[in-house]
């Protein structure tokens, strides 16, 4: 009987809101090859931020990437979106996509 009320009152889990990507040039890339695609890059990024997909944005401190915060609750779509942008066509940058949720108790 424990058992059952203990279950109960157990919380769903939160939902995904948006997704944290953090972007570094992947290893053994030339940093030049990188800076000849990066005004593309910028401008298919800002493309994502007008359109609503890049919530955020910033560059790492103390080494070469950049931090978004999507407004995408699913990994394999802002995977897909994120593949997309020039230096992810051209394998030089990967990201690591974490999903983000409200806090639990303000949930």
């Amino acid at each position: 009987m424990q058992r059952e009320t203990h279950a109960q009152s157990a919380n769903p889990p939160t939902p995904t809101t948006k997704i944290l990507a953090i972007g570094t040039l992947n290893p053994g890339v030339d940093p030049a090859a990188a800076r000849a695609i990066l005004p593309i890059e910028v401008r298919e990024t800002v493309k994502l931020y007008l359109d609503g997909k890049i919530d955020q944005w910033y560059s790492l401190q103390g080494r070469p990437g950049v931090a978004f915060i999507l407004n995408v609750t699913d990994a394999a779509a802002a995977h897909a979106m994120l593949e997309k942008l020039p230096l992810g066509q051209a394998h030089l940058m990967s990201f690591e996509l974490t999903p983000l949720a409200p806090l639990n108790p303000l949930r």
